[in-house]
Formats: structure tokens, sequence, C-alpha cells
């Protein structure tokens, strides 16, 4: 590998990977072909035949810095490698290159929540479409890792693995309600993090105490507890959209839910109302929270606003700018693999801000014009 390779800072945490193939049949390096692989998914290469292709229309600037000891691999030896890639230790090589990239802000919100590869599934085999667990940075506006939800398992069991992952100190942890597990609650604290969880009516006697709570001062509007208050407006697309929040940490409050000494941590009770007006209709939503956040209405509110955006700013675009859902790589280990690469490769061009232009705009650009992929590499 060429020392100016313009990977070398990736290429340092993908070298440790462990070659799944047996010795004779190692005719293109391994390395090489993540490289190539990293390279043609910036550019626009969502499968193997389309990774062949790219890997030939760059081979003599892929020379200048790779061995290639056999040329460009078939799209069928892309495949059969990234099926046999262990996930597991792809992934650890994937958040530790995150960690070297940047530096958690204090503060920040740390979302995390579920996305379905739904090319994956196989049903002439029986094969369910897999179901990954993100992790979003939203100052850093970065993938911190995922991880791959077992079929015989849930969300709720992937959550604390995925967290044990991380670097999470400092930083306000948010999950929707599937996450509200007082497992979940203690490993955020555990890594130092604080967290904010939904609570619906799958959680029975929390729910059920937080709305008898809450809706004896609302009749009131508030006006005889130790509430703080706070409110966010936000205009566009023809719409207004009004979120509200009232959080408490009166002991009393504390103490009347029937559960809070199971809850690790717990230091308030939050109500957030949305509302939302278009032309005459409007709308409003109330929903529940528990945290370990100090009673701090305004900071609990930006951080649930911030939650969202691991909708908007990653399973968005990787559905429209990176044709996820529409991916048939549905082998073993290979979708959850490319999904890392796809991650990295989002991330790479979210850090490259110079170009304004949407995420696929971004990846057109990297296949057209070398100088500019490599300024997206070296980020």
């Amino acid at each position: 590998m060429n020392s100016e390779s313009p990977l070398g800072h990736i290429e340092r945490h993908f070298a440790q990977l462990k070659d799944p193939r047996v010795e004779r049949t190692k005719r293109h390096k391994l390395l090489d072909i993540i490289v190539i692989t990293i390279c043609g998914v910036i550019c626009g290469a969502d499968d193997w035949v389309n990774l062949e292709i790219f890997g030939n229309a760059k081979l003599e600037w892929f020379k200048t810095f790779l061995e290639l000891p056999n040329g460009i691999p078939s799209h069928d030896t892309f495949g059969r490698v990234f099926t046999a890639i262990n996930p597991q230790e792809l992934e650890k090589c994937f958040i530790e290159w995150v960690k070297t990239i940047h530096q958690l802000t204090q503060g920040q919100v740390i979302a995390i929540d579920g996305k379905q590869l739904r090319g994956s599934s196989m049903s002439e085999a029986g094969k369910s479409a897999i179901y990954m667990v993100n992790a979003w940075a939203s100052a850093n506006r970065l993938v911190l890792g995922q991880l791959k939800v077992d079929e015989k398992t849930n969300e709720i069991t992937a959550i604390p693995t995925l967290l044990k992952m991380l670097e999470i100190s400092g930083c306000i942890v948010t999950i929707d309600a599937i996450g509200t597990q007082t497992r979940i609650a203690e490993t955020i604290l555990d890594g130092g993090g604080d967290y904010l969880l939904a609570v619906k009516k799958n959680q029975g006697k929390l729910y059920e105490d937080l709305q008898f709570i809450f809706e004896q001062d609302r009749q009131d509007n508030f006006k005889n507890a130790p509430y703080q208050h706070a409110k966010m407006i936000n205009k566009g697309h023809g719409r207004l959209e009004i979120r509200r929040c009232w959080s408490i940490s009166d002991p009393e409050y504390l103490e009347s839910v029937r559960e809070y000494k199971r809850w690790p941590g717990l230091k308030t009770l939050v109500l957030i109302e949305n509302e939302r007006r278009i032309g005459e209709k409007v709308e409003k939503k109330i929903q529940y929270y528990i945290t370990s956040l100090e009673n701090k209405a305004e900071k609990i509110l930006r951080a649930k606003r911030s939650h969202w955006e691991i909708e908007n700013s990653l399973h968005w675009v990787l559905d429209i700018a990176f044709n996820e859902d529409r991916s048939r790589v549905r082998k073993d280990n290979a979708p959850e693999n490319l999904a890392v690469l796809r991650q990295l490769a989002l991330n790479l061009l979210k850090q490259e801000t110079t170009m304004k232009v949407g995420m696929k705009g971004k990846r057109l650009r990297c296949g057209w014009d070398t100088d500019y992929l490599i300024k997206v590499l070296a980020v």
C-alpha cells in the first residue's frame, strides 16, 4: 500500500480486519477489495456488478496506491468476500475509525433508532429483511455505529450492546418507546451519559402514572406546581409547528410514580405537546418522557427535537441517495457489511461541506471528478 494513499486514515483501521478466505483463493488482497468498495460506494456503485465496472474505470488511479496483483476483482469476488467477512469485526473497524475523525461535543444528542433493510429479504428462502439499530450524533452529523438485530430477538437486546461499543460520556441518549427499559437506562448511565426515554402505553403503570400526574396539573394550566416550561416554534412549507415542554423534578411528584425506584438515575418527568397547524387544520399530540437530566425544560425540548434528525439526516438519506431499501444484496453477511460501508461513505460525504449540493449530487461529483473524491476521502 502506497504511503501517500488518499485513504491512509481509513486503511489503518481496516487493515486489521480478518480475511475469511482460505489461502488458495486469495487472488486479490483484502484491503484492496475494501478500499475499492469504499470508493465505489461513495461514487454511486450500489451493487457488486457496478463495483467491478467502477474499479475498472478507475484502474489507473487505483494502481497509484493499491497493489492489485491481479487487477480489479470480479463482481463475484466482491460478493463472495463481503458474504464471508465477519460483520462484527467490520463494525468494530468502522467505530474505531469514527472515533478518530471526530470528538463528541459534550451535551449533544445521540439518537438511537432502528431501520429495516427492506431489500435484504429472501421470501423463497424464508429469510426476513434484516433490521439494524443505528446511533446518530446530532451535532457532529455522523453515524457513530450500527448493530444488526438478531432474528430471534428485538431492539431491546441490541441497543445495550451497541451502546457499550460507543463513547457516550457527557452525551444525551434519546430512544423511542421500545428502548424504555431499565437495563438500557442503566447502560447509558454506566457509560457516563444521560437518557431521555419516551413513555407510551406499552409501559403500563409508568404511562398511567405520568398521564395522571400531568393531566391533573394541565387542567390548571400548570399554575400550582413547580414546573419548568419551554416553547419552540418552527415555520415552513405552509405549516406551523409549536412544541411545548413541561418538566418537573419535585420529589413528591417523582415518588408518586409507582415504579420510580426501578429507574436508575431518574430525575425529571416530562410532557411534550406537539401542535401542527396547516391552514385551518390543527393537530395536537401529547408525549411523555422520563430522563436522568436535571429539570431544564428548554434543554430537554431541544434534545427531543434533535432525536428526529436520525430519520431525516440518516435513514431518509440512505434510502433516497444510497438506494438502501432497493438494494438486492441479500446473501449471508453481505447486506450488513455493505450497510456499514454505506454509513462510512455517508460520514465522509457529510463532513465535506465546500460543495453545496445534496448527497446524491456529491456522489455523482465524486464519480466524475477524482480530485473531488480525494478531497472527500481526506476529511
